[in-house]
């Protein structure tokens, strides 16, 4: 773990102006800072930056944060992997528990590993060949890191003159051990591609081999720092692309991801040597992208497209499906030349959804009655997986592809809708009083002294986590960002604090009133208390403070 004195000082040492400048154009805006959100589309700026504050919040989509926060946001990382992509922007040391720096190790090795690699390409003219017979040009080895492992002796020999002992070598993937405990390459005789974390840190490697090895891929082993079911390949260098352009083309391998890249479809990335998975989907939402599944048109290919659809259709996720001709995978069709041609493809392919209703009516004989049932079943139990918005759509569209009326895919449990997002009906005034507050944190004691949190009406929440210290709530992170916003003076806050008082103390009258399921004799007690007592010092400038046992 990266030390907590150390995270400190980073966050001392940075200014959020400077860290979000870098990513966007902010323009000045009283005393703060005003650029158009970059995580969701609008034509009027309403992100803003607060330089004093040492924040930055989205009075659209209500997204904020410190620093750390927007770098987690934009760039897709993790706290840990934000934190040092800062340092090493800013050239600020971190310190790291015994425990990272085990890791630290641990990516030095592979890097190690890395430039040794890159460096036997260019030494190797049969896999210099390979890649030139696939089409992949120089500037796209250079850009994705390939590069080329030789013989187990090398590797070995390597290790040592660079006094890498061979366990540690062992548990970051590079070696394995046989039945004798002896050492030896992972990797020999193949082409080697990098696999990078979405910070862009090497932890492991994919090798294609150019003899005659059954295993055509393979990849480095599950270690510390690496797990093949929560990467996907080429993912740091697709995620500005898939930001950008709201999309993420997902393949099989390498080559169909580095090809894709070269002929300019950068948001292209590839599951390495697994199907893809529930662990996947954090990584597949980021940025919300539509996902576009660009799998081989075979048996095998249609069946694991078949299964991310159904995965990622009740997930929520929007997407396609694209089925390359058979015979023919991305990397060979931009080899060819044929860039129109997957254009074409990635354009016209079918909706996750309708594909897996498309594909269950073909596993099934539909002129059989017994199999029509068991494959309109099926169909139902794949919509009641999905939202209920999405059913009705879909249901529709099952009715078309089984020719049945769309009462035979109604009924069963449906998905439950998401909650709705709490509307807040805006108070200038309370908005005045909660900038106060977060100002002048000694005048929050004196408040409650007085009231009670309903009486913030909207703004209770809020006020009830500005009195707890959780300033990462989004309605006090927008008040204190806004500049419009002004911080009263202390005679200005107690004086609207008794306009507030009055307010409530109206209103609760009024509901005295009207009520009549209350007793009599207390009713005209509570109505007598605030008309002859509490209305009368209030106006009197008293702030009269509220009475936990006086239930009105």
């Amino acid at each position: 773990m990266i030390a907590k004195d150390s995270i400190e000082r980073l966050k001392s040492s940075i200014d959020i102006v400077d860290v979000i400048g870098t990513y966007l154009e902010l323009k000045k805006s009283g005393a703060n800072f005003k650029a158009n959100c970059p995580f969701h589309g609008e034509k009027t700026p309403s992100f803003v930056v607060s330089p004093q504050k040492q924040i930055f919040h989205c009075f659209g989509c209500g997204i904020g944060g410190d620093a750390i926060k927007f770098v987690m946001e934009y760039e897709k990382l993790n706290y840990p992997e934000a934190i040092e992509k800062l340092a090493s922007n800013y050239n600020i040391p971190l310190s790291y528990t015994k425990g990272a720096d085990s890791s630290r190790d641990d990516r030095r090795i592979l890097e190690l590993m890395q430039h040794f690699y890159r460096d036997n390409l260019a030494k190797n003219s049969a896999a210099l060949e390979y890649l030139e017979k696939r089409g992949v040009a120089k500037r796209t080895i250079e850009h994705f890191g390939i590069g080329y492992v030789g013989s187990n002796s090398d590797v070995i020999n390597y290790l040592k003159q660079n006094q890498i002992p061979l366990p540690k070598a062992l548990e970051v993937g590079i070696l394995a051990q046989g039945e004798r405990s002896d050492y030896y390459a992972r990797l020999i005789e193949r082409v080697t591609f990098p696999i990078y974390n979405t910070a862009g840190a090497i932890v492991g490697f994919g090798g294609r081999t150019l003899s005659n090895h059954p295993a055509k891929y393979i990849n480095s082993p599950q270690t510390k720092l690496f797990n093949k079911s929560r990467l996907l390949y080429g993912y740091y260098l697709a995620k500005n692309s898939i930001y950008k352009e709201k999309k993420i083309i997902v393949t099989e391998g390498y080559l169909d991801v580095i090809m894709l890249h070269q002929a300019g479809f950068e948001s292209a990335v590839a599951t390495l040597g697994t199907a893809l998975t529930s662990e996947h989907l954090p990584l597949l939402k980021k940025g919300e992208p539509k996902v576009v599944v660009a799998y081989d048109g075979d048996s095998a290919g249609i069946a694991a497209a078949l299964k991310a659809a159904k995965m990622l259709s009740s997930s929520g996720f929007e997407g396609s499906v694209v089925l390359f001709p058979q015979g023919m995978d991305p990397a060979d069709i931009v080899a060819s030349g044929k860039l129109e041609k997957i254009q074409e493809l990635l354009n016209s392919g079918t909706d996750i959804a309708i594909f897996v209703l498309e594909q269950i009516s073909k596993q099934y004989d539909l002129s059989n009655p017994h199999q029509k049932e068991q494959a309109v079943n099926e169909a139902r139990q794949f919509l009641n997986s999905l939202s209920p918005i999405a059913q009705e759509a879909y249901i529709l569209e099952a009715s078309r592809i089984f020719a049945l009326p769309t009462a035979y895919f109604k009924g069963g449990k449906r998905a439950q809708s998401a909650p709705k997002q709490t509307e807040i009906n805006k108070d200038p005034a309370w908005e005045a009083i909660l900038k106060t507050l977060l100002e002048k944190p000694e005048l929050i004691d004196e408040l409650l002294d007085i009231v009670d949190f309903p009486i913030a009406k909207s703004y209770e929440t809020a006020l009830r986590n500005l009195a707890s210290g959780n300033l990462e709530d989004p309605i006090l992170r927008g008040i204190a960002v806004d500049d419009k916003t002004p911080v009263l003076t202390k005679e200005e806050f107690e004086a609207q604090i008794l306009r507030e008082l009055e307010i409530f103390y109206k209103i609760k009258l009024r509901e005295l009133m009207q009520n009549s399921s209350i007793d009599y004799k207390r009713k005209s007690y509570l109505i007598r208390k605030i008309k002859t007592d509490i209305l009368p010092r209030i106006k009197r400038g008293e702030l009269v403070a509220y009475e936990s046992d006086f239930t009105i």
